[in-house]
């Protein structure tokens, strides 16, 4: 507050100093001023302005002696109470770890006792290295075991069950052993029922079975426990119902292969969905017109060229090739077709009259009769020089190159069936045309395309239909239309499956049906059919697809929410995880399965703790056979520290011998490994390569077949087929190269979170990642001898990546022995 000090009048004197006279006259004065009660107003402001300045300077001393007292106070006090916490609002954190934090209660007198009972029971080779004793006495909630090829995995997981069961007393039922082919799982559990009986431990083949599954025999009993599903079948196990029941199936994950009943259930959903739904009508129309219609060649094409000088000579006798197609059709009671308008129609093919056989009303197209290949190839036209086949062959090409209208080609008597069927609206026929979708090596009929294509979908967690939505293609892009009317098809044929009488249902649907995205669902389940997942054990987990993947995680935290209660009165306790791969062994990307979930086992599978063991040992192949297939792998993204190592009996160090295609030097070679008592596996890429090779090895492959199938040595498999066997020389016939580029599955790739930031073609490049495994596959299942026959490039495929890209210069591991290639 601001201070203000009246100042005396300067007028007035004290009484004191003035003279007698004027005192007295003073006084007098003050006396009547008194009297009157009257104010002398100079006096009055002298008395304020004295009193002001002498009680302002004692103020001001006592204020300063008390305020400083009480600050002093007040500042010790701040000191004394001062709060030093936080003001920033932070929640709880999310436990979002899939296991309790424990251990397996393994002690060191209980390890000496099982080490013990190991050395006495199983031969010296049979011993287990100090890392699958770690694998074996792994005591954390998560386990990964990175097992190279011939690691002895196998016998290690069935010592952990053992352990498990045995010598910790937890229960079979609690447990679950997965494996991916019927083949593996025969095996392990021959394997389990022998270690067990050394133990004194007999299990029943039964009890074995009920340990040693798939992923979909796990998934069935779940949905069949929901109310309205008890009698629930899988479609993928529709033709086997009759052979068995479903629990039984080992039905391979990714098979795409179509057999008559699921056809018919697919053909019959297809009937009623093209009766009932105007725009599914509308997007079959180009897909049956494009599929149909006869493909364009470039007018620089050599075949065009070559017989574009031959027009007009050939459109003199048109119509007499014409006719003499026709009556080979009509001999073959395959024309005229029901829906084929038998019309002769003209057109203009580079200057010169040619002539169709018919009309499609429906699908706005002409018609053209073919050379049906099972036809003699030397019919020939009264009066003519070449065969009906030539003839048509010119004209065909002709076609091709300058007809610009709607043309469906048929080239066979069974291709015009399907045609006919479908058009007759036949329920059971379906479509009646193949199609190819941008990416694959082939066409198949369209149905087949729309399980595929669905099926890869699905494998990658992804909702069909909600997937389709997000995809994009050019305007004028067939697959435009293919996935819009996959997506419309695809939900009734899921509707469809489910009216049937009892209900049907895809194993995708099943596992999405107990997904993270579908947790509530999982509540509904009871203990006994969560508890087999409790310890789950999985072997080939790099060939896991992300759909299984989050059915395994939302089974795991489910078992977790539960909490003891669930295994209150059982030795076994809690739940863990422990997964054996190699993301080298990757192969089946192009069916949706991703090694990423291996790769990243921490990350994807969160723990209080986990243990990683590294396998190295291989007790299969030599040193030389390693190290030229992990030459060839190692460009690949892979798990660090993988270096595998020879183990076992000593074996002479032969290299990999890198070969020109050659099926009869192939065959002599082959015959004479078998008759030295050599097992053989002949590896091969297309089916084609087989039936090429059989002719030069016919003598082998009757004399082998004639023996009981125990005693036979050879084997004719695809390179991914061969996973899990060995033999003592394996031939590979063809190369491992990445073909095509695939548009849609770029695009679901990405959705589903597969791939590196940013990139544009992340199923591409982990294709061009996974030929490069396939060759590391195939070149370690030789024991002693590996062969490589690689096929000379076209023009075509010339800049493609092909995993011999990869064949080391001046190795001792490789011998290339190519032409125009330095040998090692």
């Amino acid at each position: 507050m601001p201070q203000h000090t009246p100042d005396l009048p300067p007028e007035l004197r004290p009484l004191a100093e003035m003279p007698l006279i004027k005192r007295l006259l003073a006084r007098f004065f003050g006396y009547s001023l008194t009297r009157l009660h009257a104010q002398h107003r100079a006096s009055w402001l002298h008395g304020q302005a004295d009193g002001f300045r002498s009680g302002h300077s004692a103020g001001v001393d006592y204020g300063y002696r008390e305020g400083k007292l009480e600050g002093l106070e007040e500042g010790r006090q701040v000191l004394l109470i001062r709060d030093s916490r936080s003001t920033e609002h932070r929640p709880p954190n999310v436990d979002d770890l899939l296991f309790d934090d424990w251990r397996l209660p393994l002690s060191a007198e209980l390890k000496k006792r099982m080490k013990a009972d190991v050395a006495r029971l199983l031969p010296a080779h049979a011993q287990p290295s100090a890392a699958q004793w770690k694998m074996i006495f792994s005591d954390t909630p998560s386990t990964s075991v990175i097992a190279g090829a011939g690691a002895g995995k196998s016998t290690t997981l069935v010592l952990r069950i053992l352990l498990l069961s045995h010598y910790l007393g937890f229960e079979l039922s609690s447990m679950t052993v997965v494996t991916f082919t019927r083949e593996s799982r025969k095996d392990f559990i021959n394997k389990l029922i022998e270690l067990f009986a050394l133990w004194g431990r007999a299990i029943s083949f039964k009890e074995a079975r009920d340990l040693v599954r798939t992923f979909h025999s796990r998934i069935l009993p779940m949905v069949r426990s929901l109310p309205g599903f008890e009698r629930l079948q899988a479609f993928e196990n529709l033709s086997l119902r009759a052979a068995q029941g479903d629990e039984e199936v080992d039905s391979n994950p990714f098979d795409l292969r179509i057999n008559d009943a699921q056809r018919q259930q697919l053909n019959a959903c297809y009937h009623r969905l093209h009766s009932s739904d105007e725009r599914f009508r509308e997007l079959i129309k180009p897909l049956s017109r494009h599929a149909l219609q006869l493909k364009e060649l470039e007018r620089d094409h050599p075949d065009v060229q070559k017989r574009m000088g031959v027009t007009e000579l050939a459109a003199k006798r048109d119509e007499e090739l014409c006719d003499a197609i026709e009556d080979l059709w009509f001999r073959a009671g395959a024309w005229p077709i029901k829906g084929i308008e038998p019309n002769r129609q003209s057109f203009d093919i580079n200057g010169s009259t040619f002539h169709c056989h018919g009309y499609i009303p429906t699908l706005d197209a002409w018609v053209v009769l073919g050379f049906d290949p099972r036809e003699n190839p030397q019919v020939t036209r009264p009066n003519a020089k070449l065969t009906v086949r030539a003839e048509w062959a010119v004209k065909r090409t002709l076609f091709q190159a300058f007809c610009r209208k709607p043309l469906i080609w048929l080239d066979s008597y069974e291709s015009s069936k399907r045609v006919l069927a479908s058009l007759a609206g036949d329920a059971s026929a379906g479509p009646g045309f193949d199609y190819k979708v941008k990416g694959e090596l082939a066409s198949a009929p369209l149905l087949d395309c729309f399980v595929a294509a669905a099926g890869f979908i699905e494998n990658l967690g992804l909702d069909v239909p909600s997937a389709v939505g997000q995809m994009s293609f050019a305007k004028d892009d067939p697959d435009r239309y293919f996935f819009e009317a996959l997506s419309l098809y695809w939900r009734a044929l899921e509707d469809h499956l489910l009216d049937q009488k009892p209900p049907i249902m895809t194993y995708n649907r099943m596992f999405a049906l107990f997904s993270e995205h579908s947790p509530e669902n999982l509540k509904l389940l009871s203990d006994d059919l969560l508890r087999p997942l409790s310890h789950l054990m999985i072997d080939e987990f790099q060939d896991v697809s992300p759909q299984i993947v989050s059915w395994i995680r939302a089974s795991l935290a489910e078992i977790r929410s539960r909490g003891p209660a669930m295994h209150v009165g059982r030795g076994a306790q809690r739940s863990s995880l422990l997964c054996v791969g190699d993301d080298w062994q990757s192969i089946y990307g192009w069916r949706g399965s991703s090694p990423s979930y291996f790769m990243e086992f921490n990350k994807e599978f969160p723990s209080p703790s986990t243990t990683k063991v590294m396998l190295s040992d291989n007790y299969r192949s030599h040193q030389h056979i390693i190290d030229a297939a992990e030459h060839i792998v190692r460009a690949a993204p892979a798990i660090a520290g993988k270096k595998a190592k020879a183990s076992g009996e000593p074996k002479a160090l032969l290299p990999v011998n890198v070969l020109d295609r050659d099926d009869q030097g192939m065959a002599q070679r082959l015959m004479e490994h078998y008759r030295k008592g050599d097992s053989i596996l002949m590896l091969y890429r297309k089916s084609s390569d087989k039936s090429l090779i059989e002719k030069h090895i016919q003598s082998v492959l009757n004399v082998d077949s004639s023996l009981p199938h125990a005693a036979r040595r050879l084997k004719q498999l695809t390179y991914h087929s061969a996973k899990g066997l060995q033999a003592d020389a394996v031939f590979l016939l063809g190369d491992c190269q990445h073909l095509t580029s695939s548009p849609y599955k770029n695009q679901v790739y990405r959705m589903a979170g597969l791939g590196k930031a940013g990139d544009s073609e992340p199923y591409d490049n982990a294709q061009k990642d996974e030929i490069l495994r396939l060759a590391y596959v195939g070149i370690t299942r030789a024991v002693s001898h590996c062969y490589w026959y690689v096929d000379a490039q076209d023009t075509q495929a010339a800049n493609m990546p092909k995993a011999s890209d990869r064949i080391g210069k001046g190795k001792a591991f490789f011998a290339d022995h190519r032409q125009g290639k330095a040998s090692a």
